[in-house]
């Protein structure tokens, strides 16, 4: 009978561990393959960010929605967490905070790519 408390235990790390990776995915675009969330919308990376720091709040967030992190997710291999002013987390990929751009309406959409040169998807 100690087993099944220890199965118990085993399936709830296994459970935590499987939520805590990053959500994201490789989508096709028309550029290849770029990094998309779970919902298929792709991910972008913001020039002016630097050293780890989001520098894309109000407006800038409106049109470029951060990438942001459940409360208990934890960072994976070339993903990080970065603090946003508001006490949120979200995403990074190498360092890079991630945000959706919101006139891609489909998976596979980059209409961000670009935009202002200062806008790059991000890649896999």
């Amino acid at each position: 009978m100690r087993t099944f408390p220890l199965t118990i235990a085993m399936l709830l790390a296994a459970s935590a561990t499987a939520f805590a990776a990053p959500p994201v995915k490789e989508v096709e675009s028309a550029k290849g393959k770029v990094l998309a969330g779970e919902n298929g919308m792709t991910l972008y990376t913001y020039r002016d960010d630097h050293g780890g720091v989001s520098s894309c709040y109000d407006n800038c967030a409106k049109n470029w929605p951060p990438f942001l992190a459940e409360a208990s997710a934890k960072a994976e291999g070339a993903y990080t967490l970065v603090e946003r002013k508001d006490g949120k987390k979200q995403w990074a990929k190498d360092g890079m905070p991630l945000y959706f751009f919101v006139k891609d309406k489909k998976m596979g959409d980059i209409t961000g790519d670009g935009v202002k040169g200062e806008w790059d998807v991000a890649k896999p």
